[in-house]
């Protein structure tokens, strides 16, 4: 408004304006003149922003973090913008012969256009209109991140043509009549309509990110398109947070305008449960009754540090159920900054598992093998709740085994997964048969199994050690004809979870963290769906898997790192180990395998055998098929304390939390071919930040960079054009 107001007022109050008038030019082309001249001259105005490209590629952490494609269309915003006030800009000149009345004219509807419709979004026109889409606002927000959409692109040129348009009538008759105001409501209309019609079958979108953020996968669409009625979420992220977590909201937010745009029925709301000081202490209470634990972070502000508590959680109701969804991912050892970025990463996947719990009925059904010994259910709490959200599960046992295989056989085949969590007594000859034809038949498996006997919990004792011994459950040439061997040997692991012992005596004594060998932090496998963008896995006195040479194809999912060491069976287990700095030279095994993947087509491991029981329906070899067979059953244990599960995978004790709720919800999802959640998981996004250290060392220079230079180069510009012009025309 300030660089347009004089355009035509100027030429009206000088009286110069007729003069133009009788050039040879149409009065379009005068109009078009001015146009062109101030949105070149703004044009030239943003040339020294891009030093603050310079600085942001200079100070990134790595330097060059920066995302090109995003910069090319906040860019692309920024001038189509520019050019949208600029006929606005012109439009409002034209309607006054004094230049501050044009000013003030520009700035109320430069302000209007931005802001003014996003007050009339409660207003609903036929349905299907949102007033909010005719403001600036709406749609400049999706360029300036580098989305393109041709929607929002024909909108920017549709208020440039308009108020260029509208200004050439009031230009020739010098004044706003009737036929104009006419002609004004009647262009208005065209453009609306031509904005509605083709935004509403064209569609085109182009995400300019390197990663692709802003580009919904094809399997999140698919659930959403799915929702017919509100599905309203209540995020409270409301809030003075520190930067990085200012950044959580705004992808939250991003993401779920996103959502929007693919299926208007999702709404969203920004809560602070925190604002009121009266209703706070019952926010928080409500909040953690329903499991959404608060986090404590620290404040900065006027030099002083306090903390404060966020709930960093989202609640998602659709035809009256609700579900939480965790909005921020912890991972072991991880800063702030990199703890906000791996839950960046994690948005687009929390908020599709939450919307297909509330959405898609439940169909596959998943059996708990029972009867050998297996972990209780209270163990089991945390994970097969989890699982109950997506699929139908049931306990079932091989009891009946000995009089009727065949009867068990085909009531085990209705189950699309098995899964057996540390079994402690040795299968039968005849389980094992009816479990390997369950498998010939395509079923798929999950093996938490053990081969040594061996737990935490015999070690609190007096003497504070127990000898392990080797476990037996006949499994042996079970597994070893499908290609894997569990070795009776305990891994021990220099990166590994701490124990929490009670040290000193008495009163004096305190809990503390100790280096336990005996708990490997298990590496994931990068490159495979199940465990890429995990936290380390724990297990607890797992044993070493070998894989053997047959036509399956065997993937590595979970192995120990380089530092590892091996303990053969029957051998003592003491705590006396944390008392002592362990020798690295002691730990050269190398990675072990701890969790293997099977895919292809298995041969019986009763083929060419004296088969247990007679059946008529023996297959010796299966329809293409999975396994997934882990050496460790505890990793799927919960805590039990004071008679409650606890959270899977969470350390109550150092605050830690491990993916082993994520990793085994991962298998299931895989296993059961329902690898829409698998796949958003491990999308990739990189959030860039800035090395803040360099910042603070080079305060000066970068601040003399972005903010003085910048201003001596339009100096520089005014005074040669000023030079040139008066050279040229004096």
């Amino acid at each position: 408004p300030a660089i347009t107001m004089r355009s035509f007022s100027d030429e009206k109050k000088q009286c110069t304006l007729e003069i133009l008038l009788t050039k040879p030019l149409s009065i379009s082309v005068i109009v078009m003149g001015k146009f062109l001249g101030y949105f070149i001259l703004l044009l030239l105005t943003l040339i020294p922003t891009l030093i603050y490209v310079f600085s942001i590629y200079q100070l990134g952490n790595p330097v060059g973090n920066l995302d090109t494609g995003s910069i090319l269309g906040s860019y692309f915003g920024l001038i189509l913008i520019a050019a949208a006030y600029t006929s606005i800009g012109i439009f409002s000149s034209s309607l006054t012969d004094n230049q501050i009345i044009a000013f003030v004219i520009a700035i109320f509807l430069c302000f209007f256009m931005y802001y003014g419709f996003e007050g009339m979004s409660e207003y609903n026109i036929l349905g299907a209109f949102h007033p909010e889409t005719l403001g600036i606002d709406y749609h400049y927000a999706s360029i300036s991140r580098g989305v393109l959409d041709i929607r929002d692109i024909l909108y920017f040129v549709s208020i440039i043509f308009f108020f260029v348009f509208i200004t050439i009538p009031i230009v020739r008759h010098r004044k706003v009549g009737k036929n104009e105001i006419f002609k004004i409501a009647g262009l208005l209309v065209v453009f609306i309509a031509v904005n509605y019609l083709i935004g509403t079958f064209i569609y085109a979108r182009y995400d300019l990110t390197k990663d692709k953020r802003y580009t919904i996968s094809t399997e999140a669409k698919s659930i959403i398109k799915n929702v017919e009625s509100p599905l309203v979420i209540d995020v409270f992220l409301e809030g003075d947070f520190p930067s990085s977590f200012r950044k959580l909201k705004t992808e939250v937010k991003q993401l779920l305008e996103e959502f929007n745009l693919y299926n208007r029925d999702i709404v969203f709301n920004f809560i602070n449960p925190l604002e009121d000081a009266e209703s706070r202490d019952s926010n928080i209470e409500s909040l953690v009754k329903r499991g959404m634990q608060p986090m404590q972070i620290s404040v900065q502000e006027n030099g002083k540090s306090s903390q404060e508590l966020m709930f960093p959680w989202a609640l998602a109701s659709y035809n009256g159920n609700t579900v939480k969804i965790p909005l921020l991912k912890n991972k072991i050892g991880a800063g702030q900054e990199e703890l906000v970025s791996n839950s960046i990463q994690h948005l687009e996947y929390a908020f599709a598992d939450g919307f297909k719990k509330l959405i898609t009925e439940r169909s596959k059904k998943i059996a708990i093998l029972k009867g050998n010994g297996q972990l209780q259910d209270i163990y089991l709490t945390d994970f097969l709740s989890t699982i109950r959200e997506h699929y139908n599960i049931a306990p079932f046992t091989l009891d009946s085994v000995q009089s009727n295989p065949d009867k068990v056989l085909n009531q085990i085949r209705q189950f699309d997964l098995i899964i057996s969590a540390k079994p402690t007594e040795a299968y039968s000859e005849e389980e094992k048969l009816v479990l390997d034809q369950y498998t010939m038949g395509g079923g798929k498996s999950i093996w938490l199994t053990e081969a040594v006997v061996m737990d935490k919990d015999s070690l609190y004792n007096e003497s504070g050690s127990a000898v392990s011994v080797m476990r037996d459950l006949n499994l042996g040439d079970f597994f070893f004809k499908y290609g894997v061997r569990i070795n009776p040997e305990i891994v021990k692991d220099l990166y590994s979870a701490p124990i929490t012992l009670a040290m000193g005596d008495g009163g004096d004594a305190q809990f503390q963290p100790l280096q336990w060998p005996y708990s490997p932090l298990a590496a994931s496998n990068p490159g495979h769906p199940i465990t890429t963008n995990l936290n380390r896995i724990k297990f607890d006195f797992a044993s070493p898997i070998d894989t053997l040479k047959n036509s399956l194809s065997k993937i590595i999912l979970l192995k120990s790192s380089d530092l590892s060491a091996l303990q053969g069976v029957p051998s003592t287990v003491t705590l006396d180990v944390v008392k002592e700095e362990p020798n690295p030279a002691n730990f050269t095994k190398g990675p072990q395998n701890l969790a293997v993947l099977l895919e292809g087509v298995f041969t019986s491991a009763y083929n060419n055998r004296v088969l247990p029981y007679e059946t008529s329906d023996f297959k010796k070899e299966s329809l293409p098929t999975k396994m997934i067979v882990i050496s460790d059953g505890d990793i799927i244990k919960n805590e039990v304390v004071n008679g409650k599960p606890q959270q899977l995978g969470f350390d109550r004790w150092t605050g830690q939390e491990y993916g082993n709720k994520e990793f085994l919800l991962n298998a299931v999802n895989y296993l059961l071919e329902d690898d829409g959640l698998i796949n958003i998981r491990t999308k990739e996004i990189v959030v860039p930040f800035l090395d803040n250290q360099k910042v603070a060392d080079e305060r000066t220079k970068w601040q003399f960079l972005n903010i003085g230079l910048p201003l001596l180069v339009l100096a520089l510009f005014g005074i040669i054009f000023s030079y040139l012009r008066k050279r040229r025309y004096s």
